[in-house]
C-alpha cells in the first residue's frame, strides 16, 4: 500500500503521523511511505532522516492527498485537506467529529473511508489510541494550570504545592479516567490538596488503593461538584463519552462562584469541553477569563510536547497502521473489531452513532457498508 504522512498545519501543531522507526517498519514489509518535506522538523526529525527508513519526500501535500491509498495524520483534517480526499481513500488520525459538524459534512461528501484514533478499542475496554495523548494531557493539565496560577499569568498567586506553614492549593480533578488518574498523579507529586470527583463507585476504590489516602475521592454528583469547585484553585475537566460530546458540568453558576484567578483547565475541549463557559482555544492564544476565572481550553493540547506526544502515539497506532496496509481496508475492518469501532465515516455513509445522534443526521450500521 502506498501511505501519505502530510505536514501537520493545525495552530502550532508540530506532531507528525508517523517517525521514521514507523516508517522503517512499513517499508521492511513491503509497503511505500510519502511524507511531506519538513513534516517532522518541529521535533527534530529531518527528511533525511525519513529517507533513510525508506519513505519517499514530496514537495506539497496536494501531491500526497492526490495518489496515495492511506493518509495518516495526527489531528482532524482542516477544511481545504478535507476538500482534497478521495473517494475510498483511506484517513486514519484523530477526528473528535461529534464537536464538529463542518468537518463531520465535508468527510461525508469527500466519500473517504475515515477511521478515528479515539474510538478504536482494546480488550480491557479502553480507548488505545486515545489513552497515550489522554496521559500527557493529564499531566500536563496540572503543568499549564500551575502556570495560569501564577499572578503574572492573571492567577491567583498560589503555589500549588504550598511551602511549610501555608497551605497548599485545592486541585479538584473531575473524572478518574486516563486523563483524570494522570493529572491526579501530577498534582499529588506537586504536593497540592487533590479531590477527584466520578460517578464510579469502582474507579474511585481504585484510586483509593493506587494514591492512598492523601488523596480525597468523592462520588460526583452535582452537588458534590458545586461545592468542590467553588472553593478550588485549579479544576481539571477530564470526562469523556467515547465518540460523544462531553456534558457540561460545571455550570455558569458554578464559575461565577469560584474564587477570582482561580483557573479550569478544560482536557475535554476536543469533543466540546465539560464546562458550560468552555471554548476551544490555541496555543498561541491558550487562555481567556470569564467571570474572574481563567479558562486554560486548547483543543491539542498535547501538541504543546510534540516529541514525547509524537512516540508515545506511534507506539500506539503502528500495529493499526500495519493491518490496515497488509490487509487492506475491508478485510482489516472484519478481523479487528477494536479497528472496526473506529470506523466513523465509510464512502458518504456516518456509521458512528454518537455523532450521527449529535447532528441529527442519517446513521448507516457497518454492517450495512462492510
Amino acid at each position: 500500500m502506498l501511505i501519505g504522512v502530510p505536514k501537520e498545519i493545525k495552530n502550532h501543531e508540530y506532531r507528525v503521523g508517523l517517525v521514521p522507526s514507523s516508517v522503517r517498519e512499513l517499508t521492511e514489509h513491503g509497503h511505500a511511505v510519502w511524507i511531506e518535506s519538513g513534516a517532522g522538523v518541529g521535533i527534530g526529525i529531518a527528511d533525511a532522516n525519513y529517507i533513510a527508513a525508506g519513505a519517499v519526500i514530496k514537495h506539497g501535500a496536494a501531491e500526497i492527498f492526490a495518489a496515495v491509498d492511506m493518509i495518516v495524520k495526527v489531528k482532524e483534517p482542516q477544511a481545504h485537506e478535507c476538500k482534497m480526499l478521495r473517494s475510498g481513500q483511506i484517513l486514519f488520525t484523530y477526528l473528535h467529529l461529534a464537536a464538529d459538524l463542518a468537518q463531520t459534512q465535508l468527510l461525508l461528501e469527500s466519500g473517504c473511508i475515515a477511521i478515528a484514533y479515539e474510538t478504536v478499542t482494546d480488550d480491557m475496554g479502553g480507548l488505545p489510541l486515545l489513552s497515550p495523548m489522554s496521559e500527557v494531557a493529564g499531566r500536563l493539565a496540572i503543568q499549564a494550570g500551575a502556570h495560569c496560577l501564577e499572578k503574572a499569568s492573571g492567577g491567583r498567586g498560589v503555589l500549588l504545592g504550598g511551602v511549610p506553614g501555608v497551605e497548599a492549593a485545592k486541585v479538584v480533578v473531575i473524572g478518574g479516567g486516563v486523563v483524570g488518574t494522570n493529572a491526579v498523579r501530577m498534582a499529588m507529586g506537586m504536593e497540592a490538596d487533590v479531590t477527584v470527583l466520578d460517578k464510579s463507585l469502582r474507579r474511585l476504590k481504585e484510586l483509593d488503593m493506587q494514591f492512598g489516602s492523601k488523596l480525597k475521592t468523592v462520588y460526583a454528583t452535582v452537588d458534590a461538584i458545586e461545592r468542590y469547585v467553588a472553593h478550588a484553585d485549579l479544576v481539571i475537566g477530564a470526562v469523556l463519552i467515547p465518540g460523544a460530546v462531553a456534558p457540561k458540568l460545571v455550570t455558569e453558576a458554578m464559575v461565577k462562584q469560584m474564587q477570582p484567578g482561580s483557573v479550569l483547565v478544560d482536557v475535554a475541549i476536543d469533543q466540546g469541553g465539560c464546562f458550560a463557559t468552555s471554548h476551544a482555544t490555541t496555543h498561541a492564544e491558550p487562555t481567556y477569563v470569564v467571570d474572574g476565572v481563567i479558562h486554560y481550553c486548547v483543543a491539542n493540547m498535547p501538541g504543546a510536547v510534540p516529541r514525547t506526544s509524537t512516540f508515545a502515539l506511534n507506539n500506539a497506532t503502528l500495529p493499526f497502521v500495519m493491518q490496515l496496509a497488509t490487509l487492506g481496508v475491508v478485510p482489516a475492518l472484519k478481523a479487528n473489531k477494536h479497528l472496526l469501532h473506529g470506523l466513523n465515516v465509510y464512502q458518504g455513509a456516518l456509521t458512528y452513532r454518537g455523532v450521527a445522534e449529535e447532528f441529527h443526521l442519517p446513521y448507516t450500521d457497518v454492517t450495512e457498508v462492510l
